[in-house]
């Protein structure tokens, strides 16, 4: 059985070595090792045997092995990736406004917001840490919402847990505007609204749809701009349901170009994120009460995208 002092968690842990015991006899060696170290699941254990990572009496075996009592298996575990995921990093912040309870970032298309699977450092998380060390003590670090990586824009983050929760309270009040500009798929004929409750899909379960039993949701868009085979939209957000947008004008048939999720292949323009960038926030200060607004100008690369599409048309 694994040692005292043995950390599953750890980020450079150990190896651990461990006996057989005679119950396990004729268990496959991913199935023993499960019930060994009980701290990792099964499908871990066997991604170590695939990676070499596992000897059963000093070689190595597959997931398959059946093992019989008494060999000695010896498990170099994989440092788990979320042990270090709130470091603070020195990556440098688009900050427009900060004061001693809050500040608005202007995030750009890439960066994660907060770490997660597969995107365990370089996030704003991580850089927020960094720029404000006080931020260790406040949940998310401040994080009231979020942006999806290829999304850039503006986005709020509290420094006080009474600025976080005043925070979360007006957005729940729908009293935070968040405006955002969208290029989509084809020629959209009218502004409107799309009131449609989103939830998770009810079988590819990494991506967001329109379900019956989703979340209240409702966007309101309005054309800026057509061309050829694209539309401009300025869309507001009543709600803030992940992927809100990007649904919702998928949904409407007017995909966000260059988004890899809900969107068509091939494009009126090529772009290699989904085209939506946060353009404008406004909330009422959490300790002063005065009405705050910020706008966030266009990146370069949405620019380009613009001005190849008037181009065309």
């Amino acid at each position: 059985m694994p040692p005292e002092n043995y950390i599953p968690n750890a980020a450079r842990p150990e190896p651990v070595e461990v006996t057989v015991p005679s119950e396990c006899g004729g268990l496959r060696l991913d199935q023993a090792l499960s019930r060994m170290l009980p701290a990792y699941s099964r499908s871990r254990l066997a991604r170590w045997i695939r990676e070499n990572k596992v000897r059963v009496d000093g070689h190595e075996a597959a997931p398959r092995h059946k093992v019989w009592g008494g060999e000695r298996i010896t498990v170099n575990p994989a440092a788990d990736p979320s042990a270090n995921a709130y470091e603070s990093q020195s990556i440098p912040l688009d900050i427009v406004y900060e004061d001693d309870t809050l500040l608005v970032v202007d995030k750009p298309a890439g960066m994660v917001v907060h770490p997660g699977s597969g995107n365990w450092r370089g996030t704003l998380l991580n850089a927020l840490l960094a720029h404000a060390p006080a931020l260790q003590s406040i949940p998310r670090a401040g994080i009231v919402h979020r942006l999806d990586k290829d999304t850039s824009g503006l986005l709020v983050v509290a420094k006080t847990l009474e600025a976080q929760a005043e925070l979360v309270r007006q957005m729940q009040a729908r009293s935070v505007r968040r405006e955002y500009l969208a290029v989509a798929h084809g020629r959209v004929a009218r502004g409107g609204s799309i009131d449609a409750p989103i939830g998770r899909h009810p079988v590819k379960r990494t991506r967001m749809a329109v379900v019956a039993r989703g979340r209240h949701a409702v966007t309101h868009y309005e054309v800026i701009e057509r061309y050829a085979r694209a539309t401009l939209l300025r869309c507001r957000l009543e709600t803030g349901r992940t992927h809100q947008i990007r649904v919702h004008l998928s949904m409407l048939g007017h995909p966000l170009l260059g988004d890899q999720t809900y969107g068509k292949r091939g494009s009126a323009a090529a772009f290699p994120r989904q085209a939506l960038h946060a353009r404008k926030l406004a909330l009422v200060h959490p300790r002063s009460r005065v009405k705050l607004a910020w706008e966030s100008p266009l990146p370069p690369d949405m620019e380009r995208l613009l001005e190849a599409l008037r181009a065309r048309g």
